[in-house]
Formats: structure tokens, C-alpha cells, sequence
């Protein structure tokens, strides 16, 4: 086993596909929450908000936004009480969430229902990677995260579809008991058969000085900054998109057959982490994301007269919207992984606390951006691909700034 770290690593009994498909089915609670959702998001609005129906969209963002937070304490707390003592209470918060949304009878109670829901997500979010990290080192532990990624990668392109079968049958209100079973099915699953990975003796009290002198440390490094707002430029723009996704469809006929689509476009974009894992070795992740927000550069710039020049409009413009939106994620795909890297690559020696607070300044900074962007929604591809423009432009300059030695 390559790079092993001093301390003896966990054991687990289970096989290594066995392992793979639990934990990702774990970390896959985030998108299918999201995704899900898409298809509800008109009889969410017809129902609680007729009056102003962009505002569904906020049941998308109020999710992230309480992922975000419960990002920022997650890490700690399973570095405190362990792995599976972590996930179990994040998923018992989402499924208290879920429940809450399934019978809420107004958007602001179904907004705090999937905030709560968000911070649950939270657990499994963060700890199944700190588990995957106790079980392997080194190249098995990329090998692992690479499988659980490939298995990941699929719900986003399902989720829709699931989501529609089951409006179809109970409307929006089921889809959040089938949140509740999907989350049930995978915390099982982790208690029946997986043993605690984070021994006692190796664990760290939760501390809040600790958090604080570590976010100290990570906010007064200046590629570290650097880093995190352009990471909080692309989960923007990547989020507001999703957020309109449904609407931006629909304006060019595309209702029913919805979730096809996106599927379509999600194995499309999940394209982007494999030309990633292909040649990140060779060009280096500064250099990848550098030309990633480039094309994304000069793709919105021309969709953006594409838009104002009518040349969108109507069912013969939505082969040219499937394709930016497919860019838009692909975009996500190449970026993500790296700048996380880049974030951390000078923080090993707390890790664990700094990979949260990254992604929390990040989830939350990007909720700033893609809910206005959202509500701005008017019918036509203008909002977003303006807000997809500014922040990618943003994000290269802000790239051209950092250290050149990634």
C-alpha cells in the first residue's frame, strides 16, 4: 500500500464493492436532494408561491445554504465522535428535514424544513470522505474516492427521473419520503455493517478555538483566498443554472421530457472528470482551470449574442441552451476537484478542519450569487449566462494572481 501514514489505519469487513456502492450512496444524498427536486419546483410553486414563481427556485438554494453551514462543523465533529456517530445524526437531521418539508403548508416552512434538511446532508457530505481516509492511503485511497466518484457521478442524471416518477404517483409532497428512504436505506446500511473507522485514542475534542485558530490560518494565506473565492464564483454560477434549469428548459418547450434531457447533459458533463483524471498530471491544476474559465469565457460571450439577437428563442434555440448548459457543468467538473486541491495543498497539517471551512465560505458565498441570479430569472437565458460570464471572468483573473507552482 502506497504512502502509508504512521498510525495502524481501520479495518473494515466489508468488499471493496460493497464498501464503494454504501458510501456512495451516502455521499449521493446531496444531489439527489437537489435533483430531485427539479421537477417539483412547478407544483411548488403553484401550490405556495402562485404569485411569484421563481421564488421556488429558493427551495434548491435554502438546501445549499444549510449544507453550507453544516459543512463548517461537520469535519470537527467526526474528528470528536467519530465517523458513523456523525453521519447517523446528519442523516437523522435530514430525514427530521424531510419530514418537516412533506407536510409543510407554506414556502417559508418548506424553506426552514430544507435548510434543516441541508445541514443534515452536511454529515455524510463531509465525514464519508474523513472514513475513506482512515480506511486507505495513498494511490488505494485515490482509487477508492475515484470509484465512489464513478458511482456518484450517475444520480445526478437519475435524480430527475426519479423525482418525476414519484410526483406522478404523490405528488411533490413524495418526494420527500422518498428522501426519507433513500436516506434511511443508506444510514443502515452503515451501521449494520460498517465498524467505526476513528478509533477512540485517535480522536480530537471538538474545540472551538481550535476551529477558530484554524480558519485564521487558512483565511490569512493569500493563494488559500485566492482559491476560495474562485471557488465560490464557480459553485455561483453552477448553481444558479440548476436552480433555473427546470424554467430555462421549459421557456423552450422541453416540459415532460425534462429529466431525459438532464440526464443527457449530466453523463455529457461527467465527461469533464474524466479528461481531468487524464491529464492533470501532465498540464498541472493551475493550468486546467486557467483554461477552463478561458472557454467558459468565450462560450457565454457568444451565447450571450446568441441571446440577444434572438438566435435562442423558441424550440429551434434549445439545442443551442442544452449545450451551455451542458459547458456550464462540464466546467464544474474540471474545476472542482482542483481548486479544492489547490485550496488545501498548503494546509495538510489540519486538513480535516480546513477542507470545512473552505467549503462552507464556499457553498454559502455561492448561495449569495445564485439566488438573485435565480429570482432574476425572466423567461429568457439572459440572467444567467450574464452572471456565468462576470463570474468566470472574475475567476480567471482572480487564477492569473495566484502562485504558478501547481
Amino acid at each position: 500500500m502506497a504512502q502509508m501514514s504512521a498510525a495502524p489505519r481501520a479495518r473494515t469487513p466489508l468488499s471493496l464493492p460493497e464498501l464503494t456502492v454504501m458510501l456512495a450512496s451516502l455521499t449521493a444524498t446531496v444531489a439527489f436532494s437537489i435533483d430531485a427536486m427539479l421537477p417539483a419546483l412547478p407544483q411548488i410553486a403553484a401550490e405556495l408561491s402562485p404569485d411569484a414563481i421563481n421564488r421556488a427556485q429558493l427551495v434548491l438554494t435554502a438546501f445549499v445554504l444549510g449544507m453550507g453551514v453544516g459543512t463548517l462543523f461537520a469535519g470537527p465533529i467526526s474528528d470528536a465522535i467519530g465517523r458513523k456517530k456523525t453521519i447517523t445524526g446528519g442523516i437523522a437531521i435530514y430525514l427530521v428535514g424531510a419530514f418537516v418539508a412533506a407536510h409543510a403548508q407554506s414556502l417559508e416552512a418548506l424553506l426552514a424544513a430544507r435548510l434543516l434538511q441541508g445541514i443534515g446532508a452536511a454529515g455524510p457530505r463531509i465525514t464519508v470522505m474523513a472514513l475513506v481516509r482512515d480506511l486507505f492511503a495513498g494511490r488505494e485511497m485515490a482509487r477508492v474516492t475515484s470509484f465512489i466518484m464513478m458511482i456518484f457521478i450517475l444520480v445526478p442524471a437519475v435524480a430527475p427521473s426519479i423525482g418525476a416518477v414519484v410526483i406522478s404517483f404523490a405528488g411533490w409532497r413524495g418526494v420527500f419520503w422518498a428522501f426519507m428512504v433513500f436516506g434511511l436505506i443508506g444510514v443502515s446500511w452503515l451501521n449494520i455493517r460498517q465498524p467505526e473507522t476513528l478509533a477512540p485514542e485517535h480522536r480530537r475534542p471538538l474545540s472551538v478555538s481550535k476551529l477558530s485558530a484554524a480558519a485564521r490560518e487558512v483565511l490569512s494565506h493569500a493563494d488559500v483566498r485566492l482559491y476560495i473565492i474562485t471557488m465560490t464564483l464557480g459553485f455561483g454560477q453552477m448553481f444558479a443554472l440548476l436552480s433555473s434549469a427546470q424554467q430555462f428548459y421549459a421557456v423552450h418547450g422541453v416540459t415532460d421530457t425534462f429529466p431525459i434531457w438532464f440526464a443527457v447533459g449530466a453523463l455529457m458533463a461527467g465527461t469533464g472528470s474524466i479528461f481531468n483524471a487524464r491529464f492533470v498530471m501532465h498540464l498541472g491544476m493551475r493550468k486546467i482551470v486557467k483554461g477552463s474559465y478561458i472557454m467558459q469565457i468565450i462560450v457565454s460571450g457568444v451565447m450571450l449574442v446568441l441571446v440577444v439577437t434572438g438566435m435562442t428563442d423558441g424550440g429551434a434555440g434549445f439545442p443551442l441552451i442544452f449545450l451551455y448548459t451542458v459547458s456550464v457543468f462540464w466546467m464544474a467538473g474540471v474545476t472542482f476537484g482542483n481548486l479544492n486541491a489547490l485550496a488545501l495543498e498548503h494546509m495538510g497539517h489540519i486538513a480535516g478542519m480546513a477542507a470545512s471551512i473552505v467549503t462552507a465560505i464556499a457553498t454559502v458565498g455561492a448561495v449569495l450569487i445564485a439566488a438573485p441570479v435565480g429570482l432574476a430569472f425572466n423567461g429568457t437565458a439572459l440572467p444567467i449566462v450574464v452572471a456565468t460570464f462576470l463570474c468566470s471572468a472574475l475567476a480567471w483573473w482572480l487564477m492569473r494572481n495566484t502562485s504558478r507552482d501547481s
